[in-house]
């Protein structure tokens, strides 16, 4: 059995009214086993380049991500979802941004905001006692003292785990929410830890499809979550040109990009050598702009080796963006709003909710001076 280190700092806990109601919404866990999918520690010596988190070949499929899908393959062929979302019609917006719509009218449930005149889709905030059934919970995730990553089928909950749930109402195929806890709680804040063990899931999962995505400042929020899907194309985001704002001279550092010509403030960060202090720079870089109350989104692709980092102006939280939309996919609920859909008009969308020219650069100086630390 895996030993996993317990959370000792519960300054990232769930303090608010909602404690008692997060805690009967992880009862479902008490006496229940679940796969428990736990990290290695090899991939995080200090000496252990970012190529070596995975001996996968790039062809092959790596085990995490074969759990992933099973499982949630499994759900659907169970029914545990509103509606099929591979029967979703997608398109590609005429322009030079290649704009992605998929028009999803499974999506009109309670789960979404609809408010008159809206034609884009805006969701929720996930509240973890939406999760009702047992098979709802797909697998956890656990960091280890061993040296190599392993599958466990069938043992209790760790505590600080990740837990793997999936979203009735998915967006794409393998739609999951990712939720750290500890102690039957959810935390309050995105702290390292919790950045570090969704990087290492993508790099994990190794699967060049697969995206994950965190959402700041996401109104009545019960607690820190991300969410994963597979796309089976890039996103437009990452067609577009980058130019380099900080380029680390040390072996692991980081690579700091600002993306150019797209709607909405963008900036992106790589690393071909080390997960770790990518996930730190990260961290603490967010910590920065939520003490200045900056709004921003995060999405983590290439197997974790790039993450993007939109910034959107600060306003009423009820009104900011999800991670998918601003990387450049949309969904609609009404077939006329598909059909009508233009460049133009995402275009003037996305530059709404931007951050400003001079807010932007403030808050590249601050990234290239937190990344500057890690230059090793």
């Amino acid at each position: 059995m895996v030993t996993v280190k317990w959370l000792e700092d519960k300054s990232f806990l769930a303090k608010n009214g909602k404690s008692k109601q997060l805690e009967d919404s992880f009862s479902f866990l008490q006496g229940m086993n679940f796969p428990i999918y736990c990290f290695g520690i090899q991939s995080l010596e200090e000496d252990t380049s970012f190529e070596g988190i995975s001996c996968i070949i790039e062809e092959e499929q790596s085990i995490l991500d074969a759990v992933l899908l099973s499982q949630w393959e499994d759900r659907m062929l169970k029914d545990c979802f509103k509606y099929d979302v591979t029967t979703s019609e997608i398109k590609v917006v005429t322009g030079k941004m290649k704009f992605l719509c998929q028009l999803n009218e499974g999506q009109i449930t309670d789960h979404l905001l609809k408010s008159e005149g809206n034609t884009l889709l805006e969701l929720d905030p996930f509240v973890f006692d939406c999760v009702k059934h047992q098979e709802e919970l797909l697998f956890c995730l656990a960091n280890s003292k061993k040296a190599k990553s392993e599958l466990i089928p069938s043992a209790s909950v760790p505590d600080s785990a990740v837990l793997v749930i999936i979203n009735v109402t998915p967006i794409e195929y393998g739609h999951v929410y990712l939720v750290p806890c500890a102690s039957n709680r959810l935390y309050r804040f995105l702290d390292a830890r919790s950045t570090e063990i969704i990087t290492r899931l993508a790099a994990e999962i190794n699967n060049q499809s697969f995206r994950i995505f965190y959402n700041c400042y996401i109104p009545n929020c019960s607690g820190v979550y991300f969410e994963a899907c597979y796309f089976p194309h890039p996103l437009p985001v990452e067609f577009r040109p980058a130019g380099t704002l900080f380029g680390a001279s040390g072996r692991r550092g980081i690579h700091i990009c600002s993306i150019i010509d797209y709607p909405i403030k963008t900036l992106s960060f790589q690393t071909t050598q080390n997960l770790k202090i990518l996930a730190a720079a990260i961290s603490e870089i967010c910590f920065q702009l939520e003490e200045k109350n900056i709004q921003y989104n995060l999405m983590i692709s290439d197997s974790g080796k790039k993450i993007f980092l939109f910034l959107q102006k600060t306003c009423a939280a009820s009104h900011a963006i999800s991670t998918w939309e601003c990387g450049g996919y949309l969904l609609f609920r009404n077939r006329y709003q598909f059909d009508q859909v233009t460049e133009d008009a995402m275009v003037n969308r996305l530059s709404s909710f931007s951050l400003d020219d001079n807010n932007f650069e403030a808050v590249k100086q601050l990234c290239c001076s937190i990344a500057s630390k890690f230059d090793v």
